[in-house]
């Protein structure tokens, strides 16, 4: 097996046998590689054989197909297929064209459910499906959902269905501390990708020199001696305490507990219709907020993230409330914007940082900083290229976010350009959310660096593998005593644990077969059992109230606007108010504007509360027809019989919601039109 090291032959005999595996090799151990053999073997010996590769992350179809699969499988029809591509839309046409998919699992799992013949295919239409990252492959995630159809068919002992083989760099313990729960998890993953994990036991140490471990190294920051901005936030909030004069004992200001604990009091307040809890938590929200930037990038930052909020917010301003709310802010931003332009009581974090990246670029190097969140990552680069020192060192960055359309999130053209400038020259340091943990193969990486983050084991042992390059360097920048440093000495612990559950599963399934196929099978029967009780008490739920008996009402002003009777259904995605009376409750904004077009509609304008100005939603135009607004559940409360109700997303809600027909639309709204 020309080709494969001696490790990389080891992992792949039970799949070239047919059977399915999960492999499991460290990050930069060469897991895509051994599955390209596998996947170049299934075609040359099976007849009629078709091949998915299923990827969690957009930028990892291109990276697949042009890095790996293209020029190892190169006599083959090979199609990358992702969310902005328009042959997603013929999927069931291009898999009966081509020997080798390669997409999102998003896309299939859309393809398995549609009903359009250009779209739809069946699991047995593949021979193969390899799923990478596939310790996802659990609880409501993409992998499970498609896997699940699949376990569900192999019960009833269908026949025809493909092969299956998983990529991870770590299973993980599933939360667990113990060796008897992390086992228990690594069996349940086995389980639903109905597979067993297989790793080398003969080629340890070549493995080790392949994928040589990056140097760790922590880099404390001081304690924060003195943070009078943050004082100053934290008096503003007591007086908004002191405003709602509630009886609740609350966190420490500036603490996700804090955070945790205002979501839940903003919930009430909507639900007794108490205005004055509501409102004060949502801007106690924004104050913990911007706490929370403050302890992780500049004084400047945390103040930008108050002024954005109150600037969204003028002139909506109904009653006693909301002017006491907005006149805090206005009587106490003169004194914020001073403080905040203090040097000397900047983030001793920054400090440290800014040395960690001195020292490491005083030499030519490429550097990843993860980080917790979009915001911290775009606040992170102005620091960077605010810093003088750091620019005169030659620092070029950008950030690496999730897809989507939100104010700071990235296109997905704009993913693979950055992703492309940092594997050449244009640019040397990205930082990043966990959108760059896994997958993104850059071997030349010489540091990766952890900000302030709070994550478990398999995100820790993700973001060490981006750093492949030489005698590189795995850094944790945190503050002394901090939890950070808490967190990543357990998950060093984690990472051990996990191991020790493989190498039981491992044995369990070598030593006792038969009772490692029962445990599997037991676990595999209990999951549809909870799949088919999960749906039935959803569809329960979904009827538990008439549509005509449930209001809408906006959930800032609480003033009542539509009916679920009012509400449909385009797509099975987009839900619309068709009541040509419900423009009397809403303005129109900007246009919207997405990155990619949509067959059946096309974005309009923003839409808001007439009264409040809470945000709803959008205008979307259906078939170059009807201007329909599409409302974001969020945005509002549902009074239902039994009380207000706070649904997250619309397939929650617990009334049925009928699909949006345009015929009947054109005559409830012009009775008098004659279109027959």
């Amino acid at each position: 097996m020309a080709g494969l090291r001696p490790y990389q032959e080891e992992v792949v005999q039970r799949a070239l046998r047919g059977e399915n595996a999960i492999i499991w090799l460290p990050t930069g151990g060469g897991k895509t590689r051994a599955a390209v053999h596998v996947a170049r073997r299934h075609l040359e010996v099976t007849p009629g054989a078709r091949v998915a590769v299923l990827v969690n992350r957009i930028h990892l179809v291109d990276q697949h197909y042009e890095n790996e699969f293209k020029t190892a499988l190169q006599d083959f029809r090979l199609a990358p297929i992702s969310g902005d591509s328009g042959q997603k839309d013929f999927f069931g046409c291009m898999v009966k064209d081509f020997d080798v998919i390669i997409c999102t699992a998003q896309i299939l799992e859309n393809a398995l459910v549609s009903t359009e013949e250009e779209k739809h295919v069946e699991l047995t239409d593949f021979t193969l499906l390899i799923i990478d990252e596939c310790h996802h492959t659990h609880k409501e995630g993409v992998y499970n959902k498609i896997m699940a159809r699949y376990v569900e068919k192999k019960l009833r002992r269908e026949e025809g269905l493909p092969q299956i083989l998983g990529l991870t760099a770590s299973p993980g313990t599933g939360g667990s501390k113990t060796i008897k729960h992390a086992v228990e998890h690594v069996l349940k993953i086995c389980a639903n990708l109905d597979s067993v994990i297989v790793s080398t036991k003969n080629y340890i140490p070549q493995l080790k020199d392949v994928v040589p471990s990056p140097r760790k190294e922590y880099k404390i920051a001081n304690k924060r001696i003195s943070d009078p901005f943050g004082d100053h936030l934290k008096n503003m909030m007591k007086m908004v305490h002191e405003f709602m004069d509630v009886t609740m004992i609350f966190s420490a200001f500036g603490t996700q507990e804090y955070e945790a604990e205002v979501v839940n009091l903003e919930k009430e307040g909507v639900q007794v219709e108490n205005r004055l809890w509501a409102q004060c938590a949502v801007h106690l929200r924004t104050y913990n907020d911007a706490l929370l930037i403050n302890d992780a990038v500049r004084m400047v930052d945390a103040l930008q993230v108050v002024e954005d909020f109150y600037a969204s917010r003028t002139a909506t301003e109904i009653d006693g409330t909301d002017f006491f709310l907005s006149g805090l802010f206005q009587e106490n931003r003169v004194e914020l914007r001073l403080l905040a332009s203090t040097v000397c009581y900047e983030n001793p974090n920054l400090d440290r940082l800014e040395r960690t990246l001195l020292e490491q670029f005083s030499k030519p190097s490429k550097c990843i900083i993860f980080v917790k969140t979009r915001l911290i990552a775009h606040c992170l680069l102005g620091w960077v290229c605010a810093n003088v020192q750091l620019q005169n060192a030659k620092i070029k960055a950008a950030v690496l976010t999730g897809a989507g359309t939100g104010a700071n999130n990235m296109s997905q053209v704009h993913q693979k350009d950055t992703i492309e400038q940092f594997r050449g020259d244009a640019l040397n340091l990205l930082i990043s959310t966990s959108v760059g943990e896994e997958g993104l193969d850059i071997p030349e990486c010489n540091m990766v660096v952890r900000y302030g983050l709070l994550t478990n084991e398999i995100a820790q042992q993700q973001a060490s593998g981006r750093a492949r390059a030489q005698g590189s360097i795995y850094a944790v920048v945190a503050r002394e005593g901090g939890r950070e440093l808490q967190r990543e000495k357990l998950n060093e612990y984690l990472e051990e644990l996990t191991a020790k559950a493989v190498a039981e599963v491992q044995r369990m399934e070598r030593e006792e077969p038969q009772n490692y196929q029962q445990k599997i099978t037991e676990l595999q029967k209990d999951a549809v059992w909870c799949r088919m009780l999960n749906e039935q008490s959803r569809q329960e739920r979904r009827h538990r109230f008439g549509a005509e008996q449930v209001q809408l009402s906006c959930r800032k002003c609480f003033t009542s606007v539509a009916q679920g009777s009012d509400m449909r259904l385009i797509e099975n995605s987009h839900h619309v108010n068709v009541n040509p009376d419900f423009k009397n409750h809403y303005r129109s904004g900007g246009q919207v504007r997405l990155e990619r077009d949509f067959e059946e509609w096309e974005p309009g304008r923003t839409i808001s509360c007439q009264k409040c100005g809470n945000d709803w939603g959008m205008e979307i135009k259906f078939k170059k027809g009807p201007v329909l607004p599409c409302l974001s559940i969020k945005s509002f409360s549902l009074k239902t019989p039994q009380g207000i109700i706070l649904p997250k997303k619309w397939k929650d809600v617990e009334f049925p919601v009928e699909d949006f027909v345009l015929a009947d639309y054109i005559l409830d709204t012009f009775p008098d039109l004659d279109i027959y």
